[in-house]
């Protein structure tokens, strides 16, 4: 489903893909499969979406990012691929990874070049300025890992076994990252 607002450029959309109003997508851009991707947002061409991913509405997705399946990126989220940013001048890219079911909570920043971990969790509003590791949890500004998350999203106690789906991450991650 593609509204008649959007402009969608690019051949290489997905099958049961949903874009909504005021979405511009450019030629070079891939979604895959099953993917919302909620009004006024901007894909750029070097950009590809996994399967299952959610976009929701008013975030822009610059050249050079990547996001794997089952992906769910909040409202307003802000990424940035350029470190030094100056009017009209070239600048290098800087690729931005955001793997197998991460989340990232609305109005966050993802600077240029991060890494957000599989199922990690980016908080509402943090800027985050360093890798987050897979099952984590991280906030504030800048953000940081304040605790883990399992697989099914929720947030983990200290045993680090997940109350509601019984799966347990390995001990070497219990601790913190300052």
């Amino acid at each position: 489903m593609i509204h008649p607002t959007a402009i969608v450029q690019t051949k290489t959309i997905g099958a049961q893909t949903s874009v909504w109003q005021f979405v511009v997508i450019l030629p070079g851009a891939r979604i895959g499969n099953h993917c919302n991707i909620n009004a006024h947002c901007f894909v750029e061409n070097d950009v590809v979406l996994g399967d299952n991913v959610t976009i929701k509405c008013g975030v822009y997705l610059w050249d050079g990012i990547a996001i794997e399946n089952n992906v769910q990126v909040g409202p307003n989220v802000t990424f940035t691929n350029d470190r030094y940013p100056r009017a009209k001048q070239a600048f290098t890219l800087t690729p931005t990874l955001i793997k197998t079911g991460a989340s990232i909570g609305a109005n966050a920043t993802i600077l240029g070049g991060r890494v957000i971990g599989a199922y990690a969790l980016v908080g509402a509003g943090s800027v985050v300025t360093k890798d987050v590791p897979d099952n984590t949890l991280w906030y504030g500004n800048p953000a940081r890992q304040v605790g883990f998350v399992c697989n099914c999203g929720q947030k983990l106690p200290a045993n680090l076994k997940c109350s509601t789906c019984g799966q347990s991450l390995p001990r070497k991650k219990k601790t913190l990252r300052k």
